[in-house]
Formats: C-alpha cells, structure tokens, sequence
C-alpha cells in the first residue's frame, strides 16, 4: 500500500515570472532534462501525464498516475506557481507531491534531495545561460557505482579535495574537454556541480539510494549539438574506466 509525500520550496530568483515559464516549459534542457507539455490544460505532460493547470506565465501543474504499479511511484503531481517580484524578479514555489508505493524513507529522501539539486540548477541557468541554445547530455555508471559509498570515487577522480566548497575556482580534466577552470556552485556529499562559461557539469551520488552513479551535462556553445555524442562517449568511458 502506497503512502503520500509532499515535497515544497520557494524561493526568489532573479529573472522575470516570463523567464521562469519559458525554462519550466521548453528549457527543461537548461537545468532539468528535456520535457515536452502540451500547451493547454489537458494537455500532454512529461512521462504520460495530463497538464492540469495551464496558465502562462503563473502556474503549471501536471498530474500522471500508475494504479497498478508494484514497485516506485504510482501518483505524480507538480504544481508550480511562479508571482512577480519588484526589480523585474520572480518568486516561484514549487510542489512535487504523490503516493510512493514503497520504501518511502529512502524515497522520499532521494526526491528531496535531487529537487534541491535540480533547484540550484535552475537557478544557474536562469541567472547565466538562459536564451541560449542548449544541449543536453547524460550518462549513467556500471553496476558497481550502485554500491553505497562509491560517489566518493568520482569526487576524487574530479580533484576535490575536502578542502574545495561550493563557490570555489578550481582546475578539473573534464573528459572530451581537458583541463578547464570551473566554479564548483554546488557541493554536498552527494551531488557537486561544476560551472563554466559555456556548460554545467552535475554530479549525482544515487548509490546512496541504490541506483548508478550517473553525470549530466549542460552544454550551451552554438555547437554543442554536434558534439554531444562525443561528450556522452566520454564520459560513459570516464564512468566505466572509474568503476572497472
């Protein structure tokens, strides 16, 4: 039997409420993963869902649900409401709610986190990279970044000693790239993020919920698109080279 979580955050950032719509609709690539909404209200919403609410550029919600699901997730709300703010900025709360049919503690611990995560990136990308043509990619460890405790590797691999925090300069060997001078903007003991002019590099420490180790990439050069097989094959072999 399933149970219901709600997970809540507001937070002021500094782009206009239009801004905010165009990245929580069709810049999901910025900071998020690529998503398509139908733009109406019963409308087609990420992963099968239905759009519930659809009123530009105040509040979208979706809403997707999986009754018969054994496992993970079987109700999927987002509900995000986005008001205007003197100086041309923008207050958005945002709501991610649902039934998790089971091991709700690490669940519910694992979305939490990964919303903080994502937030921050949102953030970054609304504040430095919006407007510009973006290019997504992601990669996912072996079976052995599962165990819990092996994001320590990736930490070392990146050169981030316990002495780098968030808001440091540092030099890193990004693979496919080289030697480049990045801002770590986020640092906890399960996600790093990495920044430079042109792309964001996310780090994310699922072993500690089970899953692979996994990296995505932001890339926001004109030619990005035409790279992005490249930057997968990299780092899919910096991963695999890392837990072999």
């Amino acid at each position: 039997m399933g149970k219901e979580f709600e997970i809540v955050r507001e937070f002021e950032v500094d782009a206009a409420p239009e801004q905010v719509w165009d990245a929580l609709t069709t810049g999901t690539a910025g900071w998020l993963w690529p998503m398509e909404y139908e733009p109406r209200e019963g409308g087609a919403a990420p992963a099968g869902g239905v759009v519930t609410d659809w009123d530009p550029p105040h509040r979208l919600a979706a809403r997707g649900e999986w009754p018969e699901a054994a496992t993970g997730q079987s109700l999927n709300r987002l509900d995000q409401l986005i008001e205007p703010r003197e100086g041309g900025r923008a207050w958005v709360r945002w709501v991610h709610s649902g039934i998790f049919v089971d091991d709700w503690d690490n669940q519910y611990d694992a979305a939490a986190r990964h919303t903080d995560f994502y937030l921050h990136t949102l953030v970054q990308y609304l504040t430095r990279f919006q407007g510009r043509p973006v290019t997504h990619s992601g990669v996912q460890g072996p079976e052995a970044s599962r165990a819990r405790g092996s994001f320590e590797a990736v930490v070392r691999a990146l050169g981030l000693g316990a002495g780098v925090s968030a808001g440091d300069e540092t030099r890193v060997d990004l693979p496919g790239t080289g030697p480049a001078d990045v801002v770590v903007d986020y640092r906890d003991e399960l996600f790093v993020g990495l920044r430079t002019g042109d792309a964001m590099y996310r780090f994310f420490g699922r072993d500690a919920f089970g899953a692979p180790v996994a990296v995505v990439v932001h890339q926001f050069a004109a030619d990005a698109a035409e790279t992005q097989k490249a930057t997968q094959r990299a780092w899919q072999g910096w991963l695999d080279r890392l837990y072999s």
